[in-house]
């Protein structure tokens, strides 16, 4: 199986080149293809390479119980494996799943004062494990979130090369509406994207062989594969809480308003109970949420209600896999995206947006007169974003641009079905080019003139 490639190959690289670099955690979900690339990273770039898995390999969980001195780690390490060498300057030692050994996080300290040796840690970071680490390990490391694949790294799955997506960027950039083809074959490759989402192993399995046979079935197994990860890792009395939450994800995505109701998660189930069940499932890399604005105005960061929320799966072909079957063959036959009300255009660019670095917010007020599904910012302005699943009117976007009232709001984008255009009001542009949204604004910024 040919391996595919990743943006994190490029950042480790980056990061070994680093002068004085700290150990780096790299985080996400499972299955996600963290251990492969940090591997393959390991193969291509040192002489010596030091791999422990702490679930896998138990025994290695006691190499800290002398104290964390980087010399006693690593005579306890080569007393259960006298194999393992440990050359200055040229050797990664690399610490997988490391939720499996909190003391692993303890001992970077000594590794990063140390300076001998480089230091990779992995792991699914599930639950409060991650509070954990975090506080043992504060000031000396650096975090790296890893995500399934994006849209970009499909299409270098697929073999489009780096002049070709610069040439997507560049009709966006200038403006320039697409031809027929460009917009046909990239749509095709989007639809197919959001059928597969970007589990590697997926991905890969449908670039071989050019077909979705038994693409389902994996995406089916990942679920389960989850739900088993929650059963093991979430605590007590959560365990169960967490499942529930998490099988209703895609029931919340089928309903008109999307909110997250935890009342209608179980009967009588009460706010106080699920503190904390809902942030388990996001450190753990399965949801990404989306906070609703007390008001369409800047700052984003402080204007939010934390108690109303829409929960979106953290890889779209998750969301295609939790559907009912009546919904897989009505999306597989007819390519009818519609289902579940628009959700998946919403949970699949809402990814798009978590994996370029956004935060997701939406806004609906009281009335209902206004929604929108999720906003970004560019330095000096709040930009809303409309996702269409069809192409229905614009009245809300409409509104929040031309109303006085809304004052940080000065232009607004449209993903959808369309070409490339800007009418006075919003730019318009096809699904496929939402992950290239904050290079597009970053660029716009700094040649914006007043």
């Amino acid at each position: 199986m040919e391996r595919l490639k990743r943006k994190i190959d490029q950042y480790l690289i980056d990061w070994k080149n680093t002068k004085d670099k700290m150990p780096l955690i790299v985080k996400g979900a499972r299955q996600i293809g963290k251990t492969d690339s940090i591997e393959n990273f390991a193969k291509n770039n040192y002489k010596n390479v030091v791999e422990i898995n702490f679930a896998l390999q138990k025994q290695y969980q006691s190499i800290f119980d002398d104290g964390y001195e980087v010399d006693i780690i690593l005579k306890n390490i080569s007393l259960i494996n006298p194999k393992f060498e440990f050359i200055p300057n040229e050797t990664l030692i690399f610490f997988d799943e490391i939720q499996s050994c909190i003391n692993s996080a303890t001992s970077l300290k000594s590794f990063n004062k140390d300076g001998r040796f480089d230091v990779i840690c992995s792991g699914s970071l599930m639950g409060i494990n991650y509070n954990q680490i975090e506080s043992n390990s504060v000031g000396n490391k650096i975090d790296y979130d890893m995500y399934s694949m994006d849209f970009e790294e499909f299409l270098w799955a697929k073999g489009y090369k780096e002049e070709q997506i610069e040439n997507l960027f560049n009709h966006m950039k200038n403006l320039e509406p697409l031809s027929d083809i460009e917009l046909n074959v990239m749509f095709n490759n989007f639809k197919e994207y959001m059928v597969i989402g970007g589990m590697p192993a997926i991905v890969n399995r449908f670039v071989t062989q050019k077909n979705y046979s038994g693409t389902l079935e994996m995406q089916k197994q990942i679920l389960l594969d989850y739900e088993e990860d929650i059963t093991k890792y979430a605590s007590g009395l959560d365990q169960g809480r967490i499942l529930n939450i998490y099988r209703k994800i895609p029931t919340f995505l089928g309903n008109e308003n999307k909110k997250f109701q935890i009342s209608k998660v179980e009967n009588g189930a009460r706010t106080r109970e699920y503190v904390g069940t809902v942030d388990w499932l996001k450190n753990a890399g399965i949801v990404n949420i989306s906070y609703c604005l007390e008001q369409p105005s800047l700052p984003l960061g402080g204007n939010y209600n934390p108690d109303n929320f829409r929960l979106y799966f953290s890889d779209t072909g998750i969301l295609i896999g939790s559907l009912d079957d009546e919904s897989q063959d009505d999306l597989r036959s007819n390519k009818n995206f519609n289902t579940y009300k628009g959700a998946i255009y919403e949970n699949i660019i809402g990814d798009i947006l978590v994996k370029q670095g956004y935060k997701l917010y939406f806004y609906k007020n009281e009335k209902g007169t206004i929604e929108m599904d999720f906003f970004v910012r560019d330095k000096d302005s709040l930009i809303p974003v409309e996702i269409k699943a069809n192409d229905g009117s614009t009245i809300s976007l409409n509104k929040l641009i031309t109303k006085e009232k809304y004052k940080d709001i000065k232009y607004g984008i449209k993903f959808g079905y369309k070409n490339i255009g800007f009418n006075g009001k919003f730019y318009t542009f096809p699904y496929f080019l939402a992950f290239l949204l904050k290079r597009y604004l970053r660029d716009k910024s700094m040649n914006y003139i007043d």
